[in-house]
């Protein structure tokens, strides 16, 4: 048996969007299940997101600490943002967010990992790639404003963040699936064998 994840779509008998927010909305599908039952399932419809763990020559992680509303927390992560335009090439997504969070460069980018973070309540597809050698980007620093105006920045050492991670110490979801990632594809087959940046993503469209 192949451990793959795998397309499917059961019948939608109607369907609702109770709340449009700004970014995401929330849906509201009657679902024919197996059985012949029809439930009611809510969820927020998300455009998706991009994450870059950028690693320096040093063998550190750049992050940024932000605070977290409905967490109530500042918490530790890797550069990320939304998939604002539909159909965005998500490498181009995640060089934007690079350049804005922490205003750096990277010339070798791979896919790291693709995860949905929480299916059962949300659709919200996240690309992570690894970016390396690292530059200061040119030109000026973007006007950042809201929570990212008080983001702290560091660089950090991979062991130390995988020690966190595993510790309960650090939570962000990007940073925590991104540093084990990395860790066990160089326990593996290394980071060269990691999927090009251009590599297919059938969670989120692109064009090229």
């Amino acid at each position: 048996m192949t451990i793959k994840d795998t397309p499917e779509a059961w019948e939608i008998r109607a369907t609702e969007t109770p709340f449009v927010g700004n970014k995401t909305s929330v849906r509201t599908d009657e679902v024919v299940m197996p059985d012949g039952s029809v439930v009611r399932r809510d969820y927020q419809v998300h455009p998706g997101s991009v994450a870059v763990l950028a690693l320096d020559h040093e063998d550190r992680v750049l992050l940024i600490k932000q605070y977290r509303h409905p967490v109530r927390q500042k918490l530790w992560e890797i550069p990320a943002g939304l998939l604002d335009v539909p159909g965005e090439n998500p490498l181009h997504a995640a060089q934007r967010e690079l350049y804005e969070e922490a205003h750096v460069k990277a010339e070798d980018w791979r896919v790291l990992t693709d995860v949905y973070t929480t299916p059962g309540g949300c659709d919200e597809a996240i690309r992570i790639f690894l970016a390396r050698d690292l530059s200061e980007a040119d030109g000026e620093r973007f006007v950042v404003e809201d929570e990212e105006a008080d983001m702290e920045h560091a660089r950090v050492p991979v062991d130390e963040l995988v020690r966190g991670a595993l510790a309960g110490e650090l939570h962000n979801n990007c940073l925590v699936v991104g540093v084990l990632s990395l860790a066990a594809a160089r326990g593996g087959d290394g980071l060269d064998a990691l999927r090009p940046a251009e590599a297919p993503w059938p969670a989120r469209p692109f064009e090229s």
